[in-house]
């Protein structure tokens, strides 16, 4: 199938790099589906976008059942099909340590970076192994904190690392009905939240650091590439990363 017979779903949509994604994908001859929290940024990125029919904006929590069932289904309903589904959405919490986490403040950085990510899979999966032609393809954010975390952040690299682990599982089951899962681990975007690394972030050694950022466009063209190939090819994980921030030997 050509790009311009394919259906996209980005969650996290309206800003950062899931807005730059869901334009690339638009831009390629996508259909797709623009989903977030807030209603007015879908809408101005859609706007932005000119695709007219080819877009659609759902306002959804991924951590409610009820909401992401929705989104797949009104999906489903506009557009006949789902080709790829892209997990973006995700949020971070205040750098506290680790003994003063309230349970709070844990569990909605889970309900929505692991369990929203889950939500959506199993959603995509039920689209995806019934439509013809069969199959699709997930792809997951990860993180730079998939791998290795910053200080006092343990909510969202414990969910970063557990989005590793339900990335292979994916693929994995998904094997059988032509289903391919893989990830991304960003580093460093230039996005209105990574503007604290251009002022300074702490390091493992306690000193506060500026970081180099990237533009975000190059993330979304890595997206965009990994969702161009063909069935029987997968990317399984990618790192795309401004070249001197300070990851490679954090610590």
């Amino acid at each position: 199938m050509s790009a311009s017979n394919k259906v996209a779903v980005v969650t996290g949509a309206g800003t950062g790099i899931g807005k730059a994604v869901a334009l690339a994908l638009l831009k390629a001859g996508y259909s797709v589906t623009l989903s977030g929290r807030r209603p007015e940024p879908l809408e101005q990125a859609a706007a932005e976008s000119g695709a007219g029919p080819r877009v659609l904006t759902i306002t959804a929590d991924v951590g409610n059942p009820e909401s992401v069932r929705a989104l797949f289904a009104k999906t489903q309903a506009r557009f006949g099909r789902l080709d790829l589904l892209f997990n973006n959405a995700g949020i971070s919490a205040p750098s506290v340590p680790l003994e003063d986490l309230t349970y709070d403040l844990w569990k909605r950085v889970v309900d929505t970076n692991l369990t929203g990510v889950f939500l959506c899979t199993q959603e995509a999966i039920k689209l995806m192994k019934t439509q013809v032609p069969r199959g699709g393809r997930i792809i997951n954010n990860g993180s730079i904190s998939a791998h290795s975390p910053r200080p006092n952040s343990a909510p969202y690299t414990a969910t970063k690392h557990a989005i590793t682990g339900l990335t292979k599982s994916t693929a994995l089951d998904g094997r059988k009905y032509d289903i391919a899962c893989s990830q991304i681990d960003i580093g460093n975007a230039a996005t209105d939240l990574s503007e604290k690394m251009a002022r300074g972030v702490p390091q493992a050694n306690g000193e506060i650091a500026v970081e180099p950022r990237m533009d975000v466009q190059h993330v979304a063209d890595a997206v965009l590439y990994m969702a161009s190939l063909p069935p029987e090819a997968n990317v399984q994980f990618m790192t795309v990363m401004a070249t001197k921030m300070p990851f490679i030997g954090r610590g």
